[in-house]
């Protein structure tokens, strides 16, 4: 009779019938529901990136042009580029479609997430396109412009965190200051000798 059972058992388990029977009724499928971030008006009409996503963007800037330039020196067989190629490589870099980011929000806290990105919460929605490639691009060209490219390249070589350095958390960097990067330095009085 064991032998029986246990062959009675074994055939309702994998044909999912019976189970019920022994256990009581199956319990109610659970659902979860994500809603999407909550954006304000600045964090959908405004051309800037909000300040509160300025480091993450900053940190997705440096990923995509360290990404961009080590491609590059991988074609020439890892040598130095050239200042024409370099700057192209910037350009490029900056100009892209950025498409692949967006925001979400994770414990009541938005952040920017993409490639480079620590990855975020795999159960979130995640919104991407509108206003975010945009102010992506707008960014990069920004630290191009005040940087320089020579300064940027120069970083790149030295290594990714070289750049980021560079690009986030400088004096002036999106990552220096705040909750992102401490409390920013108490700034002198003029009159003070």
């Amino acid at each position: 009779m064991r032998p029986a059972l246990a062959a009675w058992l074994a055939l309702s388990l994998l044909a999912g019938t019976g189970a019920e029977e022994m256990c009581g009724a199956p319990s109610a499928p659970t659902t979860r529901s994500i809603p999407a971030p909550q954006l304000s008006p600045e964090e959908q009409l405004s051309p800037h990136m909000p300040e509160s996503l300025r480091c993450d963007a900053c940190h997705a800037i440096a990923f995509q042009i360290e990404e961009q330039l080590r491609r590059a020196e991988g074609k020439v067989g890892r040598k130095a580029l050239g200042e024409a190629d370099y700057m192209e490589v910037l350009e490029r870099s900056c100009s892209q479609g950025w498409e692949s980011y967006g925001v979400q929000e994770l414990h009541g806290e938005k952040r920017l997430t993409g490639p480079g990105l620590p990855r975020q919460e795999p159960m979130s929605v995640m919104v991407t396109g509108g206003p975010w490639p945009a102010r992506l691009s707008k960014m990069c060209h920004g630290y191009v412009g005040e940087r320089g490219e020579a300064q940027i390249y120069g970083a790149h070589r030295r290594g990714p965190a070289a750049l980021r350095e560079l690009l986030c958390h400088g004096e002036k960097g999106a990552c220096a200051g705040g909750k992102a990067g401490g409390p920013a330095p108490p700034k002198a009085m003029q009159n003070e000798l």
